[in-house]
């Protein structure tokens, strides 16, 4: 049986300014400066679950919903959501704020996969993911879904072997 470890145990806040040269032309926080933000932060979530060194497998769906300017602060948090074998998803919320203003807005979202790997790079057993709380349980119940469309879109998967997404068009 696989060990089990509760996904509040994995969860990470991190913390930056926007500084001129993590910006574009428009004082605008770069997209690929966010994402590599986002990798760092969901990295951390997925080590602390894991107890092992980590790969990213996989980006999903990463929406930028507002400009993050040059001043504003910058709070990722990133938890797994749900673990596999040897892969674990990692949700990602991003807001962003103006501390002048007083204004707080989410800025980004987004859904990474990591690998967990051994000394020489192999995939390696991580422990079972615990959701406790309603949100947790909402991301754990959707992650199956998404890790099967993820392995349909890559080619590693195909569509009538889906079931988890068959059974949202399930029109009976």
């Amino acid at each position: 049986m696989r060990k089990q470890k509760p996904v509040k145990e994995s969860f990470v806040i991190m913390t930056e300014l926007v500084l001129p040269n993590d910006t574009n032309t428009l004082n605008n926080l770069m997209g690929g400066r966010m994402m590599h933000l986002m990798d760092i932060a969901a990295a951390i979530a997925a080590q602390k679950h894991s107890n092992r060194i980590v790969v990213t497998a996989s980006v999903d769906n990463v929406s930028f919903r507002e400009p993050i300017r040059l001043g504003n602060v910058v709070t990722l948090q990133a938890q797994v959501t749900r673990s596999f074998s040897s892969s674990m998803e990692v949700h990602i919320d991003v807001w962003t704020e103006d501390i002048p203003s007083g204004t707080k807005i989410k800025s980004n979202e987004a859904f990474y996969t990591f690998v967990a790997v051994d000394q020489s790079g192999r995939p390696i057993d991580v422990p079972e993911a615990v959701a406790e709380t309603e949100e947790e349980i909402r991301l754990y119940d959707g992650a199956l879904r998404r890790r099967q469309l993820r392995l349909v879109l890559a080619g590693r998967m195909k569509p009538e072997d889906a079931n988890e997404l068959k059974a949202l068009f399930d029109m009976e």
